[in-house]
């Protein structure tokens, strides 16, 4: 199947690269190359297309205003292209939140190696934005309230893991968690800095403290940790408390940081007392962790497939057989209280 896909750039040689390698691309159809919102609003009526890669800094009309436009009028996948900057990870938090599918950094063209790095990125996230399934419906800005946690302890621990569509379904699962949740540590697929913005936007939306990871914190509850960018977060057990740590190494299941890490080292440490939940995601990370998990006797979930914005992660991890209960994005929080109450009360789940 033909993926058909408009570019819309204000930069000539932006337009020019990516549309080279969109032309390039075997089942890629350059549908049009727009230099501002103006003629992309044409050529999205004209020829439909599957995915857009939309700058985020244009004139005459911002890319932001054009997407919050198009995904009113008529949703399709877009993947942003924007600077990796402080600004860069702001304006493309608020693009996921207005239902951007991805994002990508804007390219170095000064370096060949780059730009065959940067080729392999952009048509795998294209491959992916066209499996995006996005929802018709207007995203709520209402905190969903969970059960009261009845069950106070510093033992058990949360580990989630996501990739595409996981910075907006990782906010709505932390918002709608107590005060005095368990301790939560995170691994979502971004860059360095994006997940320093990241990590300062939940903390301003959670009832719960929402840090990016430094390395040594010991995990208390009412706060959630996210891995940064460039380094695999690990959980190891300190006398009676819990402790992160952060290492340096090759990417694993293609990634740094890598799910699969962070749940292996959460079944290590945390053995029965771990909760794991899978989100959205494309491709396999998470799904060896979750079976570490399981069989270290920690509860596993995964997010289901009608509220993932892009199935692979969850679908690979519930294909383990080790996942326990599969779970729409707006219950997830509900039934990890759930599963921690009836903890308290010592029968099985």
């Amino acid at each position: 199947m033909m993926i058909k896909v408009l570019v819309v750039d204000d930069s000539a040689l932006i337009r020019s690269l990516l549309s080279e390698i969109i032309k390039n691309e075997p089942n890629f159809l350059l549908v049009g190359a727009a230099s501002d919102a103006y003629v992309a609003r044409d050529m999205v009526n004209q020829y439909r297309p599957d995915v857009i890669t939309l700058d985020v800094e244009m004139p005459k009309v911002d890319g932001l205003t054009f997407l919050e436009k198009l995904m009113k009028a008529r949703p399709t996948p877009v993947i942003m292209i924007s600077s990796l900057t402080e600004q860069g990870a702001e304006v493309t938090l608020r693009a996921l939140e207005l239902g951007a599918v991805d994002y990508l950094a804007k390219p170095k063209l000064d370096i060949a190696k780059g730009i065959e790095e940067y080729r392999q990125e952009i048509v795998f996230k294209i491959k992916t934005a066209a499996l995006a399934k996005l929802s018709s419906k207007p995203k709520s800005t209402r905190t969903q309230s969970s059960p009261a946690l009845r069950f106070k302890t510093t033992e058990k621990i949360i580990a989630i893991g996501a990739s595409t569509g996981g910075t907006e379904a990782i906010k709505t699962v932390l918002t709608a968690m107590p005060i005095d949740s368990p301790g939560i540590v995170i691994t979502q697929h971004m860059p360095p800095g994006f997940t320093t913005s990241f990590a300062k936007r939940l903390n301003a939306l959670c009832r719960i403290t929402v840090l990016e990871a430094q390395g040594d914190e010991r995990i208390v509850p009412g706060h959630a940790y996210l891995a940064p960018g460039d380094r695999h977060l690990t959980v190891v057990r300190s006398g009676a408390d819990y402790r992160i740590v952060l290492t340096d190494g090759p990417r694993v299941s293609g990634h740094k940081p890598s799910v699969d890490v962070m749940f292996e080292s959460v079944a290590e440490s945390v053995a029965s007392n771990a909760l794991a939940v899978v989100l959205t995601g494309m491709g396999k990370d998470g799904a060896l962790g979750i079976r570490y998990i399981a069989e270290h006797g920690g509860f596993t979930m995964a997010q289901d497939e009608a509220t993932s914005l892009i199935f692979g992660m969850p679908q690979e991890a519930i294909k383990t057989g080790c996942v326990k209960q599969v779970v729409g994005l707006e219950s997830i929080s509900c039934k990890l209280i759930e599963v921690l109450n009836a903890m308290g009360k010592d029968y099985r789940i």
